[in-house]
């Protein structure tokens, strides 16, 4: 084929924003449409408009534009061309692994809808374990490709995107986030051979199905009581729960029990249903009892939402947000001064882990933005099943659950992994209370870390 007489990203012109040279990957915002243009090729690839995201093949360098019908541009040259590399043929080979194949690793997510910017992280954390695993060789010598699985955190959403999916072909799965879809997809998953590593934290529904960095809602529920009990010394509560079925029912009854035993009396156990446009009776009735502390088991937007109603109209009740709530979109929603007096069931936000902070600094520098609270946990979901992956050869899922079972210790971004053989999740799970700064960043309370001995 012959080569074009000039490079297409000569042709951008002043348009062109650079980004850092032999940066492996871009994300197009999603919704945009875009087109690649290789130096050399005539031809132009696009792909679907509503694709979420489109990964820049390993090894060149990019430059990202918009024109004014913005049309989001890849322009795509050779290390060569754009002196990245040496003039060693060799040393390049050495610098990018030759990949031959591809494992494809469904990401579940709810990529949109009200919690899509908690997708759009996890979407991302994976896809940063997936381009420096590539830079290394893949899993077993092939290129790791994420594929991203929309559920919009609804569990009819999601086993259709699942089911799509699997029909696709998939090597492996991370994820889904929300127990209500997991509950639906992760058997989904299993029948088909595939070995998930969720983020799901509903005993009830998802124990046993897959693997899970994250904490669930056994290990939840004794860290909540403790704060309530512990930390706010509260006698009295009134729990305000998403009666959607799936995790938030669930917490909602296990923390009842849990209170009352620790000789807390639970005034009243309030429903919503999220998606509302105000939850400003709700709030009122909670109030009306006048208990200590108002619990708020729901997800982010939702507890955003009441949080602030409950700022603004001065409820005197101490707020506290359940783990499902640990997301930024809480303090978004809620704002920063509401948000402030409601602290988080949660995990250390991205910066406070040991491995915290070269991480978030790769994240920026891959996607120009901090991690969401999820993003670690999808980059070790990702980094732990290719190792399992690369330990047994593959992907058979006799062979993972063997691998899987017995790890212990093993060294993430989130801290030490040791996975209970039976059940699939990890022992101890990393759970505190965080607090929001003036800067409306969550962190780990250090009163609350003071008051009930924790490590932290």
């Amino acid at each position: 084929m012959k080569p074009h007489s000039s490079s297409p990203v000569e042709s951008l012109g002043s348009l062109i924003r650079w980004c850092p040279p032999c940066f492996p990957l871009s994300q197009c915002r999603r919704g945009e449409g875009f087109v690649c243009v290789d130096v050399g090729l005539t031809s132009l690839a696009r792909c679907p408009r509503d694709t979420p995201a489109f990964f820049c093949p390993l090894g060149k360098v990019f430059a990202m534009t918009k024109t004014s019908k913005i049309l989001a541009l890849c322009a795509l040259v050779s290390l060569a061309v754009a002196g990245c590399s040496s003039s060693s043929s060799d040393s390049n080979a050495a610098a990018t692994p030759a990949l031959t194949g591809t494992v494809r690793i469904g990401v579940e997510a709810p990529i949109s809808g009200d919690q899509a910017e908690t997708g759009k992280g996890m979407i991302n954390g994976a896809q940063l374990a997936a381009d420096q695993l590539n830079a290394k060789g893949g899993i077993n010598g092939k290129k790791v490709v994420i594929v991203p699985i929309d559920d919009a955190a609804d569990a009819v959403v999601g086993v259709k995107a699942a089911t799509a999916a699997i029909k696709a072909g998939l090597d492996g799965v991370v994820g889904p986030y929300n127990s209500g879809a997991g509950a639906k997809t992760l058997p989904l998953y299993i029948k088909a051979g595939l070995t998930p590593i969720r983020l799901t934290s509903n005993s009830t529904t998802t124990n046993g199905l897959g693997y899970t960095l994250q904490p669930m809602d056994y290990q939840i529920v004794p860290v909540a009581t403790d704060a309530v009990t512990k930390w706010l010394k509260a006698k009295t509560a009134v729990l305000v729960f998403d009666s959607t079925p799936g995790y938030t029912a669930t917490i909602d009854a296990k923390l009842k029990a849990s209170l009352e035993k620790a000789g807390v009396t639970v005034k009243a156990n309030v429903g919503i249903t999220p998606g509302a446009k105000s939850y400003a009776s709700q709030v009122k009735a909670a109030a009306a009892l006048n208990p200590d502390v108002v619990y708020l088991v729901m997800y982010s937007p939702e507890a955003g939402s009441i949080a602030k109603t409950m700022y603004d109209t001065k409820v005197p009740a101490k707020c506290v947000a359940d783990y499902a709530a640990d997301d930024p979109i809480f303090v978004t929603t809620a704002g920063i001064p509401a948000a402030k007096a409601c602290p988080v069931i949660g995990v250390p936000s991205p910066s406070e882990f040991p491995n915290g902070p070269e991480f978030v600094s790769q994240y920026k520098a891959a996607f120009g933005e901090e991690p969401g609270t999820w993003s670690p946990y999808t980059f070790d979901s990702l980094n732990l099943l290719a190792k399992a992956a690369e330990d047994t050869g593959g992907f058979n899922a006799k062979k993972l659950k063997a691998n899987l079972d017995a790890v212990k210790g093993w060294e993430g971004v989130t801290g030490s992994v040791t996975i209970d053989a039976a059940n699939g999740n990890r022992d101890p799970a990393t759970l505190v209370v965080l607090d929001v700064t003036e800067a409306g960043e969550l962190q780990i309370d250090k009163a609350w870390s003071k008051a009930v001995g924790a490590d932290y």
